[in-house]
Parts: C-alpha cells; sequence; structure tokens
C-alpha cells in the first residue's frame, strides 16, 4: 500500500447505512485537555469546526484553544452524557477513560473511537488478548493475577522479562524489568495491582511506531513508520523515515491498518512494534489516538495526524500521509526548565527548527512540555537539528 493512498473498503456483507459526513462548523468534543486536545482543537478550529474540551482539571492547554471547556469528572456519566448530548461528535486525547463513560455519550451523540475500542486498548490484558485472537505477533507474555500465577508465568516465559500492570501504565510507569529471581517479589509487592502482564525480554534492533487513521467510510490510511528512542523510558527522538528496509516498512504500515479494521476503529491510532534483528514485527501495544512520536507529522506531512483525526472522526475521506521530507522531533521535558526558562532563542537560532510549546503551568521533571521539530534532506541532519537545538536551550538533565 502507496501510505499517501488511503485504501478504500469495500465489503458487499456491509449492509449499514453511513451517517452523513460532518461538515465545518459542526461542534467536536475532545475528552481530555493535555497536549493532544489542544493539537486536535488547533486543527479543527482552522477546519472550521467548533471545539467543546471536557477535561477533569482546570487550566489546561486544550481549554486555550476551545470555543467552550466544560469541567467534568470522567467518572460523571450523567453531566458527560448531558454535555455530549449538545456536541456532534466526541473523541479522546487518551484512552483512559471509563467505558460507562464513553458508552453513555455513545447513547447521545457520535463517539470516536467506540467505547469497545477503548475497552480493549486501556487494557494490556484484554489488548493481549485481542493481539492473539487475531494473529497479531507479539512478545510471548502471560496475564497474571496471583502471586502463585506471576511466578509461574516467569517459570514458563523465563527471565530477563518486564512486568507491567494492566492498565493505567505510561512512559514507563507501572512497569517493571526482571533479571533475577529475587526480583519477581520485589516486583509483585511494588506494583501491588490486582492484574499483571509478564512480557519475555526480546532482544530487538529497534522500536518503531505507525500512525494509522481509519474514517466512518472505512477507508484507512498509514503514515511512514519512525524511529522511536527512549530515555528513562519516556520518549526523546523520534525520526522519519525509520531505518527499516523497504518491505518491512511497508509491512508495518499493512499490519497496523489491518489492526485498525480489525478494532473497528474510526479515528486514529498509533501501533508500537518491537522489530527484531531478524526483521519481525512484533506489536508492543496500541494506542488509540494521537501520539507523541506522530507529532513528526505536522511539519513534515501532507497532513497531520491531527487534521486526520479530524477527518476521520468527521467521516470525510482521509488526508494523503505522503512525507514532505525526512525529519526529527525531540521531547522538552520539565528537566529542561531546571535552571529557570531555557533559553529559545539559542534553540531556534538553529536553522529549520521549530519550537512547540504547550502551555502547562508548571514544569516538572519527566513532565512533556512541548517539542522541537526539523525537516532536512536527510533523517540524520534532522535529528542533528532538534537535539542540537535541545541542548542550546539548557540543561538535559
Amino acid at each position: 500500500m502507496k501510505p499517501d493512498q488511503p485504501t478504500p473498503r469495500c465489503d458487499a456483507t456491509r449492509t449499514e447505512t453511513l451517517p452523513s459526513p460532518l461538515l465545518p462548523g459542526a461542534m467536536l468534543g475532545v475528552l481530555g485537555g493535555g497536549q493532544l486536545g489542544a493539537m486536535f482543537a488547533m486543527a479543527a478550529r482552522q477546519m472550521g469546526y467548533r471545539v467543546t474540551v471536557m477535561s477533569d482539571t482546570a487550566d489546561v492547554p486544550a481549554q486555550r484553544h476551545a470555543d467552550r471547556f466544560v469541567q467534568v469528572d470522567y467518572s460523571d456519566i450523567a453531566r458527560l452524557s448531558h454535555v455530549a448530548s449538545e456536541i456532534d461528535a466526541v473523541t479522546f486525547e487518551f484512552e483512559n477513560v471509563p467505558a460507562e463513560a464513553g458508552r453513555a455519550m455513545a447513547a447521545v451523540t457520535r463517539v470516536h473511537p467506540s467505547p469497545d475500542v477503548l475497552s480493549t486498548t486501556q487494557d494490556r490484558g484484554r489488548e493481549k488478548a485481542f493481539l492473539a485472537e487475531h494473529g497479531f505477533d507479539t512478545t510471548p507474555n502471560r496475564l497474571v493475577t496471583t502471586a502463585a500465577e506471576f511466578q509461574q508465568a516467569v517459570a514458563d516465559l523465563g527471565l530477563p522479562g518486564v512486568v507491567k500492570t494492566a492498565t493505567f501504565g505510561y512512559d514507563g510507569r507501572g512497569q517493571v524489568k526482571l533479571t533475577t529471581p529475587a526480583d519477581v517479589d520485589a516486583a509483585w509487592q511494588t506494583l501491588q495491582a490486582d492484574r499483571l502482564v509478564y512480557e519475555a525480554w526480546v532482544d530487538f534492533a529497534m522500536e518503531v511506531s505507525v500512525v494509522v487513521a481509519r474514517s466512518a467510510d472505512r477507508s484507512v490510511a498509514a503514515f511512514a513508520p519512525s524511529l522511536n528512542l527512549h530515555a528513562n523510558h519516556i520518549l526523546d527522538v523520534a525520526s522519519c523515515p525509520a531505518p527499516l528496509p523497504h518491505e518491512v516498512a511497508e509491512r508495518a504500515e499493512r499490519v497496523a491498518c489491518s489492526l485498525a479494521e480489525k478494532l473497528d476503529l474510526i479515528g486514529v491510532a498509533c501501533v508500537e512494534f518491537f522489530v527484531t534483528r531478524d526483521h519481525r514485527l512484533l506489536v508492543n501495544e496500541i494506542a488509540p489516538r494521537p501520539h507523541n512520536s506522530g507529532h513528526i507529522t505536522i511539519e513534515s506531512a501532507a497532513t497531520s495526524q491531527f487534521e486526520q483525526q479530524v477527518r476521520a472522526v468527521c467521516g470525510l475521506p482521509l488526508g494523503s500521509t505522503r512525507a514532505l521530507a525526512p525529519a526529527a522531533m525531540a521531547n522538552l521535558l520539565g528537566d529542561l526548565w531546571r535552571d529557570g526558562e531555557p533559553d529559545w532563542g539559542a534553540a531556534l537560532a538553529v536553522p529549520g527548527v521549530r519550537l512547540h510549546l504547550y502551555g502547562k503551568a508548571s514544569a516538572r521533571p519527566g513532565r512533556k512540555m512541548g517539542h522541537l521539530t526539523a525537516c532536512g534532506l536527510t533523517v540524520e541532519e534532522a535529528i542533528r537539528a532538534v537535539t542540537e537545538a535541545r541542548r542550546r536551550a539548557g540543561p538535559a538533565s
């Protein structure tokens, strides 16, 4: 599949009538007020839509780009349902939304992705079971609910390995690497969760991600894979194109598109892969929303992941995912503010670098405060630009 050509779905067994596209002027809702919600709101308003942001926290980045802001607890089903009844379609900037809330909103308006997709992807146990059921390759893994099951999983799958909480884990939170038998009891005591997933360690060559979109008309399109480099379990630098053989890159896109279809996704998702040294693709995680690694698309693709989310949620034709140039992105964490405000002038003196700050109220170590992007004649040139700009901005640790 060519990455700049959405693939139409023509399934003769489908008889349902697709809803009419939502055109500019409609009110779109986004649940969550962080940077992903802010960038969705910016893309939507640029296209002529109105935006309602719903968040359980006041003074959030997305609030500044919304036509309407509603502070609401995500467990307040009745209020969420009432707010949703005044919105033409609701989407999400993060997946840890109570499924009951999604179903209540879906009873009164369009909700994309569906509550079923959220339910599958917000729990690692259900996600791994879904992937196995549909034949997608993953790392060897086991869902465990007791200490005895945990010990048996380690005995069966071996060490080293990684144990993760089934829910609410991101940026390295809720996971522990195990290297010796003594680590097993310690990890069980540390994580204190009812459900854990134990994964065998994979000596992979690299981690890549593919952002994929699927619209209500069943068309699907994937962006080219990006290479993800992490520091302290947090994405540090993403770059595209990833250093993959052409056949492997195309296979990653096909797998991502197939996953979107099997999930019956409407919206945008990111599929994270481990690439083994013999070029096997192992699905690590699915995020049913735009992704940190996909920020590169704002400058480097014909359509950004956020415009693509708007198009998919509204039932419009998907945009081209054609890459305009090699590109890189470097995250800006709160550590950069250790000695005060970073030197943005020095950072922006690096040719071709662009700055995105999210407008968060306070900087904390490990908190994503913004990112830098750059395009170049080569991906190496783009990586050098963003890393040099970040170095000039201030302390890295």
